[in-house]
């Protein structure tokens, strides 16, 4: 965000402790004090005083020279976790889908002008980076980014389109705005999403969308499977049926534990 985009309430101290907790990721799992000055934008006297706060409050340890997360960062993420029903609904289902298919499956939402995992059921690596429940990538270069970004409102589509980077990560890749608005409403129409070694080479993708009781779409289950074993084709015959089926039995167990979550406010209400 530009600074002359922020509101007056805007707490610019609050960004940047936030960007030191996110420095730390699996490649980076130690840092030096001037590391996370750099990576972060700050004076190292700055970074300093972050980290040390954070090391106060729990969240960091430095054994004098490296600075580490504790496993207590987990509580920041917790209580979105623990409200959130939508992963351990569908992971009994996707366990099934790739039991099926043979394949990994997740269950993606959008944040931000990415797609993050929320679930994931693994058989084995078929990508460069390493996969798991967080991890992050552009969503307009996915299977399952694109089928969330499919069904945003007109307005906010333009909106995330006219910000987009779309710098070519394969020689596959869509980089034109009109291209990739022309792919999303293919998408919309087919239910579906295969995204062909754009994201890596030698990767290929099928998504669909996971819609919560009043139809809105809410998250997007995938199946990536290696281009050398998997054809377009081969995708969409042989592991679509099967995803559209597991998508369909995500989305009726879903509304049933919502129409509970609301059955039961209603009740609460009309017996006071």
């Amino acid at each position: 965000m530009s600074a002359a985009a922020r509101a007056p309430h805007f707490v610019r101290s609050f960004e940047r402790g936030l960007a030191v907790i996110r420095a730390f990721d699996t490649e980076h799992p130690a840092l030096t004090l001037s590391e996370v000055a750099r990576a972060c934008e700050l004076t190292r006297a700055a970074a300093r005083r972050f980290l040390l706060t954070l090391a106060d409050l729990g969240y960091v340890h430095n054994d004098g020279r490296l600075f580490r997360l504790t496993p207590r960062v987990l509580e920041l993420g917790y209580a979105y976790l623990a409200a959130f029903t939508l992963p351990q609904i569908a992971e009994p289902h996707l366990e099934q889908l790739v039991a099926q298919v043979r394949e990994s499956s997740s269950l993606c939402v959008l944040d931000g002008d990415d797609i993050v995992y929320v679930s994931r059921v693994p058989t084995r690596r078929i990508m460069t980076a390493a996969i798991t429940v967080g991890t992050r990538f552009p969503a307009h270069v996915t299977s399952v980014g694109r089928v969330i970004l499919a069904h945003l409102s007109e307005e906010e589509l333009d909106a995330r389109l006219a910000r987009a980077d779309l710098s070519p990560l394969t020689d596959r890749t869509i980089t034109s705005t009109a291209v990739l608005r022309t792919e999303l409403q293919r998408v919309r129409r087919q239910g579906y999403a295969v995204v062909d070694q754009e994201l890596e080479e030698g990767l290929r993708s099928v998504a669909a969308p996971v819609r919560d009781r009043d139809g809105e779409v809410v998250a997007g289950v995938n199946i990536p499977v290696h281009a050398g074993r998997n054809s377009v084709e081969s995708v969409r015959r042989d592991l679509l049926p099967h995803l559209l089926a597991t998508v369909a039995r995500i989305e009726a167990d879903l509304a049933m534990a919502t129409g509970r979550g609301r059955a039961a406010d209603h009740g609460t209400g009309t017996h006071r």
